[in-house]
């Protein structure tokens, strides 16, 4: 299989776990190749506009999700559950860029870094997953946020704007949240679930990088300047300014500078 092909079964796979499985047996054949010398083609697969998703969660829109308190047990479920579902989210959006953009041309490297995070985003939906059975729970128990591909579609012709908004916006507010999220349980003294925490936040900070590592390659090709480019494609893309407060050493660990989302708050 190319890895295209390999993309567009993930992204055509219902079940979260199964999706997920299959995602880390991808990466893992694909990193093995890699190791070898005898790297799999790029190829091109067209992936479908939407991935394939279990039955439940139920998806309603943002404004019906139900809100639940963090500090009781219900809202810590609710809170392991939402980001469960940004974690599956994430496993298509990365697989979702491979095959997408087969046919822009690019360093072997990008592929890499892709197909890293779609194997790390697998790993933390599964230790989201394991979190909610410690908590007499499940993945699908709970409706979601039914928005979680509106940047796919939107982006679905501009690899720039994905890169933008997905990695650069979407992700860097998770570097922005996991801090507080990782203080509720702590409190709660639930150690898995901080611990799995903990290492979602210090792999997404990797995630983020990787975007803007791109993005400014991309801008490099191109002769653009990447601040113009970003503030011109998160208004476009991004619905809405972004919220502070920010993370700023996170975010610049993962080479986002604070001339980048600072103007676009108040935007």
């Amino acid at each position: 299989m190319t890895l295209a092909q390999m993309a567009v079964e993930v992204l055509s796979c219902a079940g979260g776990r199964e999706k997920t499985r299959l995602s880390r047996a991808h990466a893992a054949t694909w990193f093995a190749a890699r190791e070898a010398g005898t790297p799999l083609e790029i190829g091109r697969a067209a992936p479908p506009d939407r991935p394939a998703r279990p039955a439940k969660p139920e998806l309603l829109d943002p404004r019906e999700v139900p809100k639940r308190k963090p500090g009781s047990p219900e809202g810590r479920i609710a809170l392991l559950h939402a980001v469960a579902h940004i974690e599956l989210n994430a496993v298509d959006l990365h697989w979702d860029i491979l095959a997408r953009f087969s046919d822009v041309p690019m360093p072997m490297g990008f592929y890499d870094d892709w197909v890293k995070a779609a194997d790390e985003e697998s790993k933390h939906f599964t230790l989201m997953c394991d979190c909610l059975e410690e908590a007499g729970s499940f993945y699908g128990a709970l409706p979601a946020h039914a928005g979680m591909w509106r940047a796919a579609e939107d982006t679905a012709h501009d690899l720039l704007g994905r890169l933008a908004v997905v990695p650069m916006v979407l992700e860097a507010r998770g570097l922005d949240v996991t801090p507080g999220m990782i203080g509720i349980f702590r409190k709660a003294g639930a150690k898995s679930a901080v611990a799995a925490l903990e290492t979602i936040y210090a792999e997404e900070v990797g995630h983020v990088a990787f975007g803007s590592k791109w993005f400014h390659f991309l801008c490099g090709r191109h002769e653009k300047d990447p601040k113009v480019v970003f503030h011109d494609l998160v208004q476009t893309y991004f619905h809405g300014a972004l919220k502070p407060p920010f993370n700023e050493e996170k975010r610049a660990e993962a080479g986002l500078p604070p001339d980048f989302y600072w103007p676009l708050a108040n935007a």
